[in-house]
């Protein structure tokens, strides 16, 4: 009976996604008395957004208790890509009817590109792993990312959306469904088990506060002219 049981549950542990899976995370949670409090409370708070991050991964796969909208998440979850946000921004910039708003166009443009740069070199310095239970698809497999920390999602999310209250938002309403959407754009790093907690929360806060360094870094449409004549 005992080894039956450990069949089957072998058996649950290798069907489906890993969303249960604890044995292939790889950070080491032990605590010792003798290291310093700095690094025991560091280690507890890493513990707590691991075990955050697991029980809100309720979109995994299709077998987690979420998995029926993971279609839906994922939708979500594309709408803050930096591919559809770069494609139609360009295309809003070429297309543009006045010099004010290929300004604004051409200011976002920039800023997209700024959020790719510092959030690579951020992975790269970090170099924090995936989720165990994070679950590679067709999508997902074009646009491979090794490292988690921070959320490019959520730096973006974050980012547009305070991009777009500054720049082109003028309505309550608007203004809503712009938060709304960076918010969901977040929690769908989560659901999906993307990412950890802290990868989003970071990218929130950094993302809010690109945006300080774009309106310093603004470049006029009559200053990006004299830079084309002057070449």
């Amino acid at each position: 009976s005992r080894a039956s049981s450990s069949d089957c549950s072998a058996r649950r542990r290798s069907s489906g996604c890993s969303y249960f899976s604890t044995g292939a995370q790889t950070e080491d949670f032990s605590v010792s008395l003798s290291q310093p409090l700095f690094i025991i409370t560091l280690r507890f708070l890493l513990a707590i957004d691991l075990w955050l991050s697991k029980r809100l991964g309720v979109c995994a796969c299709e077998d987690s208790p979420w998995g029926g909208i993971r279609p839906l998440v994922r939708l979500v979850e594309f709408s803050g890509h930096v591919l559809p946000w770069l494609i139609g921004t360009v295309y809003t910039l070429l297309r543009g009817e006045s010099a004010e708003e290929q300004e604004v166009m051409l200011n976002l443009t920039l800023a997209l590109l700024l959020d790719l740069l510092l959030v690579r070199v951020v992975k790269a310095a970090v170099r924090r792993r995936r989720p165990a239970q994070n679950r590679s698809d067709i999508f997902s497999t074009f646009f491979v990312e090794r490292y988690s920390f921070p959320s490019g999602h959520a730096t973006r999310a974050a980012l547009c959306a305070r991009f777009l209250l500054a720049q082109l938002v003028d309505t309550a309403s608007m203004r809503v469904l712009v938060v709304g959407w960076a918010t969901l754009v977040s929690v769908s790093r989560l659901l999906l088990a993307r990412q950890y907690v802290t990868d989003v929360g970071f990218g929130l806060v950094m993302g809010y506060c690109q945006y300080s360094l774009v309106e310093r870094l603004w470049v006029t449409w009559d200053c990006l002219q004299d830079l084309l004549l002057l070449r």
